[in-house]
């Protein structure tokens, strides 16, 4: 019988810098920091890194969230005066929040396509009604009882979404939840690309406050993670919390924008409008990229 081999020896420098370690071997490297004994990761380890500092009751996300969600703009005002030690930054809290939510959104379905008529035995019928785009009052795409219908868009594209939509009765459940998933999978980026055009916006209306843009985009990580927040609370399909939600979104933007960039309400409100024009435009283009993308990709 053959005898084990023994463990091999630890290395006599630090792996992370090349510092000579010495003996007797110290359990952090003196020039970095970094522990001396590395070994493979475990599974407890990562358990214990997710149950950290970062998501523990005393912990800078908790801290960050009772912040963001009681005192509107308060995170914003904080970080700007330099007191960041203690809270989550701002660019990490959005995209924690962000992905959190699109990930509840695909778990609870998502509301990206509409479908009247989901059972099969009425869909053979020619009975199935799906709303895959739709831009307005005669502008869009989908089945209507059964047939398929492409308004006011190009060619190819209708072209390509006959391909994809007008299909066997059978194959369109199947088709309609992948384009569900792609159109929540893409919503995401084009979110996070879109967030600084409200930045912009933010610097154009308030140029006299001599801020800098990434200042007013502090602002907007802030405001963006709250209305994530809100879109969470829309998903359990109570139209009490619903009705909440929507109602918070315009009342804690302003009171945010009260509490950053200070003001008297008029001239806020008129800021307010013209942002939320601007934005609302940069929305409404996004949202249909991402729908003719998720068709035909």
């Amino acid at each position: 019988m053959s005898r084990p081999e023994p463990p091999p020896s630890p290395p006599p420098d630090c792996l992370n810098c090349g510092q000579p370690l010495g003996e007797p071997r110290p359990r952090f490297c003196p020039a970095c920091g970094q522990e001396t004994h590395v070994r493979a990761p475990r599974i407890a380890e990562f358990i214990q890194q997710l149950g950290g500092a970062y998501l523990s009751t005393e912990g800078a996300l908790w801290r960050t969230l009772a912040l963001l969600l009681l005192r509107p703009g308060e995170l914003t005002a904080r970080y700007l005066a330099g007191r960041r030690k203690h809270y989550v930054l701002p660019l990490r809290l959005y995209l924690t929040i962000s992905v959190l939510t699109l990930l509840l959104m695909r778990l609870a379905g998502g509301n990206a396509v509409q479908v009247d008529a989901s059972d099969l035995a009425v869909a053979e019928r020619g009975k199935l009604n799906i709303t895959a785009l739709g831009l307005g009052e005669g502008t869009g795409l989908g089945l209507r009882d059964g047939v398929f219908y492409c308004e006011n868009l190009p060619a190819w594209l209708c072209e390509r979404a006959r391909r994809r939509i007008d299909i066997a009765p059978k194959a369109v459940a199947g088709e309609v939840e992948q384009f569900k998933d792609r159109f929540l999978g893409n919503l995401g980026g084009a979110m996070f690309l879109l967030l600084p055009s409200f930045a912009l916006w933010m610097a154009l209306v308030y140029r006299s406050r001599r801020l800098r843009y990434t200042e007013h985009l502090v602002f907007a990580l802030h405001v963006h993670a709250f209305w994530f927040v809100a879109l969470c609370l829309t998903l359990p399909n109570l139209p009490w919390l619903s009705g909440l939600a929507v109602c918070a979104v315009p009342w804690y933007t302003l009171a945010a924008m009260k509490r950053v960039y200070g003001g008297r309400r008029w001239p806020r409100l008129l800021r307010a409008m013209t942002v939320s024009l601007l934005y609302g435009l940069a929305l409404s283009v996004t949202f249909a990229l991402v729908a003719v993308w998720s068709l035909l990709v």
